[in-house]
C-alpha cells in the first residue's frame, strides 16, 4: 500500500505491510528504501519533514472525495484551552463509538480511505472521522493532518496529528491517550504536508 519515500539520512531495506492499519490489511510492498523516524524526545516538539512523497494508495482521491480533508484554511476562533478540550473529547468519542473493521472485510479490497460506515472502519477511517468532526467543531483545519507510521509492533498504521502550540500530538484509535509524537515509539513515515495538505511529505529524524 505504501509508496516508496526517498531515504534521507539513513536507509532501511525491507518489506512493509501494505496496510496502514494494525488489523488485517497486509499486502507486500517492494523492497524499499524509505525514511523511518523513531519518535524520541530529542527529535523536538514538531515532526520534521524533508521531502515530497506520493500519497498512500488509498489516499490518492482523498481531496476529491473529501475537500475538508485537504484544506489548509485557518478558520478557528477557539481558545487554545477550548480547542484542546475538543480534541480530547472527539478523540475519545470516535474511539469508543467506532468499531475496527478492515477494508478487506468491508469493501473486499486491501485499501480504501473513507469515513467509517455503520459497520465501522480501520485506522485511517478513524483518523478521517476525527479530522472531519474536529473541523466541524471549530478546530483550525491547518492544525490537523493524517500521518502513516509503523506502530510499536512495526505494523503499518495511520493516525491523526494535532499541531498544538506545545508540539505535535497523536490521536490514535489504538489508545484514548493523546501523546506527543515523540512519546509514541512509532516510526513516522509520511504525512499530509502541513503547508498544503493535498500533498504528502516524507518524515525524517534520527532514531
Amino acid at each position: 500500500m505504501m509508496s516508496l519515500v526517498k531515504t534521507v539520512g539513513y536507509r532501511v531495506t525491507g518489506v512493509l505491510s501494505a496496510s496502514v492499519c494494525a488489523i488485517g490489511m497486509a499486502a507486500a510492498v517492494m523492497a524499499s528504501s524509505f525514511v523511518a523516524t523513531e519518535a524520541h524526545a530529542s527529535e523536538g516538539r514538531f515532526i520534521p519533514t524533508v521531502t515530497s512523497s506520493p500519497p498512500p494508495t488509498g489516499a490518492r482521491n482523498l481531496c476529491r472525495q473529501y475537500s475538508w480533508a485537504c484544506t489548509a484554511a485557518r478558520s478557528s476562533t477557539l481558545t487554545i484551552q477550548s480547542e484542546m478540550q475538543l480534541v480530547k473529547e472527539i478523540n475519545r468519542r470516535v474511539n469508543v463509538s467506532t468499531r475496527d473493521v478492515t477494508d478487506q472485510s468491508q469493501y473486499k479490497t486491501r485499501e480504501l480511505w473513507a469515513l467509517p460506515t455503520a459497520r465501522g472502519g480501520d485506522c485511517e477511517d478513524f483518523a478521517l472521522l476525527k479530522k472531519r468532526d474536529l473541523i466541524h467543531a471549530g478546530v483550525d483545519p491547518s492544525k490537523l493532518f493524517i500521518a502513516t507510521v509503523l506502530d510499536t509492533r512495526r505494523t503499518a498504521h495511520a493516525v491523526l496529528i494535532y499541531r498544538s502550540t506545545q508540539g505535535d500530538l497523536v490521536l490514535d484509535n489504538l489508545t484514548n491517550r493523546i501523546k506527543p509524537w515523540s512519546k509514541t515509539r512509532y516510526l513516522f513515515l509520511r504525512m499530509q504536508d502541513p503547508k498544503k495538505p493535498g500533498r504528502w511529505v516524507g518524515v525524517y529524524g534520527s532514531s
